[in-house]
């Protein structure tokens, strides 16, 4: 509806229903937050809907694009015009991914949290901290964001609630509470579990851990998420994991940011997808999100060996300081493959920094790999990398290009992806993803070189979402669906954003519709916070 209310017809466009089938010339009548009509030239004279004419000849109705990765837990409260998502067609963001966000929490661990995920999410100055549980979080989301959200519960936030940060198995009276408060959870709204499996703490959990709290998961009507735990050395004993805890749990699987990258592993993708097909034949719910882009984003940190990343942020700073440590870190990375860095020796050249924290000290190697920042310097590359997440209190951030092509886009076309941009939006020199994956998936992928068609295109980044976090009547377009609508031109659509100018927006999105109230118009971003929290239908 638009700014008064009035019901509104978006005429003369072509629909792209989300569901698989071809494009099809008709209006689509929307009113309070649904839509009521999709009529075709040849439907039946019966009165049409009166409103608001919006004219949309030659343009491409769909139903809003749904981010199934996306790191906004903070941003879309701290800044709420969220101009970088809505431009891209995204009425539908899924938080808490990767095992880490900001709920479930007590006082410690918020502390903890805030500083391990500054370099995902910043720590804006003067921000309203106003809960503690996820459902007081998604209490704060309902009070009015720009797209809709859906929540997973971070389980590295209920092992640092119930275990800490040691590394050890949880006991079993452990995991009976890490159960408990994970139940409790996604009764309050969120719609499944995310892992972290080469993060601090996540990584310290064994499968059996997972297995419990994914029979939750599966009780309570919900999905898995998993950042597995190896994208590297040993990537398909990863990916198997996931499917081992899906079968023994019943729970649906849902893979975050599938890839398979590093020059290791290049060849390798028709072994990958035989691993999928095996799992769904076998009755495995198996879906997974990707991105189109072959760099990956992650902290520097992350990267380090995990024994680094226990105890408080001034232990983990003093050792970094530490000749002695400083060399058997060198060691781990540089030889023998860290568990940050996947098991892989880093090859510090494809290690390109995107966020120092504000060290003015080290502003220069923004947007430089650390093998040339450091020639420049005249130092050692890990010395570099010790000596900038000091100056940076661990909050330094990195873009590892490490993908492959060809892997990339034969994921793409399996029928259980989906789209997540796994979009990082805050410092110096971000991933563009951020900014592009959408447009790029209609501009490039479609348009462009023809990997999928503008009808399977929409469809995995639309319905096939939808489905996933139960939300079923979003997703499509049809009488009676919730009106989250993005109207773009197939012939200009495009990202614009790059490495060396991750912030530019894209081309090509007209209008976006968040539960039938304009977001973007005329390809400028309203303003109104129409966006709901999404709960499991299932839930």
């Amino acid at each position: 509806m638009d700014s008064n209310g009035r019901p509104v017809v978006l005429r003369g466009g072509t629909v792209v229903d989300g569901t698989g089938a071809g494009p099809l010339r008709a209006d689509v009548s929307l009113s309070a937050g649904r839509i009521i009509d999709v009529r075709t030239p040849d439907s039946a004279r019966t009165p049409a809907l009166q409103g608001r004419v919006v004219d949309v000849e030659g343009l491409v109705v769909a139903p809003g694009f749904i981010n199934m990765h996306a790191h906004s837990d903070l941003q879309i409260l701290a800044n709420p015009a969220h101009e970088a998502v809505l431009l891209q067609g995204v009425t539908t963001e899924v938080l808490g991914q990767d095992g880490l966000s900001y709920a479930p929490v007590d006082a410690d661990s918020l502390r903890r949290l805030r500083r391990q995920l500054h370099g995902w999410n910043g720590d804006p100055a003067g921000f309203r901290w106003d809960w503690l549980s996820v459902e007081g979080y998604l209490a704060r989301l309902d009070s009015g964001t720009a797209v809709n959200t859906a929540y997973l519960v971070p389980h590295g936030n209920l092992r640092l609630l119930v275990v800490g940060d040691q590394d050890r198995a949880a006991t079993d009276l452990e995991l009976q509470r890490m159960c408990a408060i994970l139940r409790t959870s996604l009764r309050a709204g969120a719609v499944g579990l995310s892992v972290g499996l080469t993060y601090t703490p996540g990584m310290f959990s064994d499968t059996a851990e997972l297995v419990a709290l994914c029979r939750v998961v599966a009780q309570e009507g919900g999905y898995f998420c998993p950042h597995h735990r190896n994208y590297g050395a040993t990537v398909m004993q990863g990916y198997a994991e996931c499917i081992e805890i899906a079968a023994a749990s019943g729970v649906s699987l849902h893979l975050a940011h599938a890839h398979l990258s590093f020059p290791r592993n290049a060849g390798r993708i028709d072994e990958l997808v035989a691993m999928f097909d095996q799992a769904i034949a076998a009755g495995v719910d198996l879906t997974f999100d990707s991105y189109p882009y072959l760099a990956g984003m992650s902290t520097l940190q992350a990267q380090l060996p995990s024994w680094t990343q226990v105890g408080p942020t001034d232990h983990q700073l003093r050792i970094l300081q530490d000749a002695a440590v400083r060399e058997r870190v060198r060691h781990e990375m540089e030889v023998l493959g860290s568990d940050g860095h996947q098991g892989v020796p880093i090859d510090w050249s494809t290690v390109v920094i995107s966020g120092v924290n504000g060290s003015a000290e080290f502003a220069d190697v923004v947007g430089t790999d650390l093998a040339t920042a450091a020639r420049r310097r005249g130092v050692p590359a890990a010395d570099l990398c010790f000596d900038l997440l000091v100056a940076s209190g661990l909050a330094a951030s990195c873009i590892m290009h490490i993908g492959v092509e060809d892997h990339v886009r034969r994921l793409m076309t399996h029928p259980g992806h989906t789209v997540g941009s796994d979009g990082i939006l805050v410092g110096d020199r971000p991933h563009p993803r951020g900014w592009g994956t959408f447009p790029r998936m209609l501009g490039r992928y479609v348009r462009e070189e023809g990997v999928l068609t503008l009808a399977e295109a929409v469809q995995h980044m639309t319905s096939r979402s939808a489905d996933r976090i139960g939300a079923t009547d979003r997703g499509r377009v049809a009488p009676g669906a919730a009106a989250d609508l993005v109207v773009f031109d197939p012939q200009t659509v495009a990202d614009r954003a790059t490495y060396a100018h991750p912030r530019t927006t894209p081309v090509g999105v007209q209008h976006v519709l968040v539960n039938g109230v304009f977001a973007v118009q005329d390809g400028v971003v309203t303003g109104d916070l129409a966006g709901r929290v999404l709960r499991s239908e299932r839930n």
